[in-house]
């Protein structure tokens, strides 16, 4: 079994996911081809598993992907997937089984969770403090109330400070209309924020802020972010909003409004239409509308990656097609290829 990078000789990393291919975090597979490549994670180059040890190893993957994989990005010809702690590239089409919302979704799961742990250690700390200051006599009833009553509120704005800041966004605009310069945006103006769609892209969304002085948005006016300046706010602005994140049947809910809506750019396009104030979108929509955010940011990444995927698995399938036929008796290879793969589909 193949330990080590055939270029760089670097070891591979053990999986423990696999028993017939130990080695190796990130994997490549074309069942119908008979291929197996492990990806070094030093020098990204691609080391073609020999022939006797890959058909278990590539049944072993296929049920894998089937019945654990999560679907990161995919093209016509090739897929990212997940399965465990292993990368894998799957040549051949497949089916989304976890979209990326889904994968997001947990994040605002697991931040419902911190959320409330941290207004529990609020809550133990202000009762030490109101017991002390009765037992002390310095703390009437109604103060001890109030300081019971802020307490969670108070611990929510300095985590959320600690967390983002005191601005959405900063820089340098000015108004078309009156010639106001805008700095920044404070979150605290989050509910005043618009959301309207881009005419000329469908699925991208503006951010608009009216103007302090002349009150202009509709009429050019007031400050808008278009594009990754826009998405980068937008995606800061949701977050902040949600700080305290999202049980598992809002999230749920949310991920059925996209389910519905095709994508998360006819998400994004159904809902602000005709344009929205952020205070204006009810909680599962805003909720949705996060994930759609971050899922449009991701998989625009994961897409680059995999188009840079494509590109190498080309040439390393040339170059695997090569040995195979050079060094393995045609009539064997092809006897043998179809055996495994009969085996995988069965």
């Amino acid at each position: 079994m193949i330990r080590s990078c055939l270029v760089c000789n670097v070891p591979f990393q053990e999986n423990e996911a696999l028993e017939h291919l130990p080695r190796g975090r990130r994997v490549a597979f074309d069942s119908d081809r008979g291929r197996l490549w492990v990806i070094c994670q030093s020098c990204r180059r691609w080391s073609l598993v020999p022939l006797e040890d890959r058909w278990e190893a590539i049944e072993e993957l296929e049920k894998a992907v089937r019945d654990r994989g999560k679907v990161l990005s995919t093209t016509d010809t090739i897929a990212l997937m997940r399965v465990g702690p292993l990368e894998v590239v799957r040549v051949g089409s497949a089916s989304r089984t976890e979209e990326a919302w889904w994968r997001y979704g947990r994040e605002l799961i697991r931040r419902r969770r911190s959320y409330g742990k941290l207004t529990a250690a609020a809550g133990a700390a202000s009762a030490a403090v109101v017991l002390g200051g009765w037992a002390a006599g310095g703390l009437s009833m109604i103060g001890g109330w109030w300081l019971w009553s802020q307490a969670p509120d108070g611990i929510k704005r300095g985590a959320r400070w600690m967390r983002f800041g005191s601005a959405a966004w900063r820089g340098r605009r000015s108004c078309d209309r009156c010639g106001h310069e805008f700095t920044d945006l404070s979150f605290g103006e989050r509910q005043n924020l618009v959301l309207l769609p881009r005419a000329d892209a469908p699925g991208e969304v503006v951010l608009g802020a009216r103007c302090p002085r002349c009150r202009d948005l509709e009429a050019g006016g007031g400050l808008r972010l278009e594009k990754r300046e826009a998405e980068r706010t937008i995606q800061r602005v949701l977050a902040y909003h949600h700080f305290d994140g999202a049980s598992e049947q809002r999230v749920r809910s949310a991920s059925r409004l996209i389910e519905e809506a095709g994508s998360a750019r006819d998400l994004t396009r159904i809902l602000l239409r005709k344009g929205r104030r952020v205070g204006d979108l009810q909680r599962t929509g805003a909720i949705a509308l996060e994930i759609a955010a971050h899922e449009s940011s991701e998989q625009r990444f994961l897409e680059m990656e995999l188009a840079e995927l494509e590109a190498v698995w080309r040439k390393e399938e040339e170059l695997a097609a090569i040995i195979d036929g050079e060094l393995t008796d045609v009539p064997l290879l092809e006897s043998l290829r179809r055996k495994a793969v009969g085996r995988i589909s069965s």
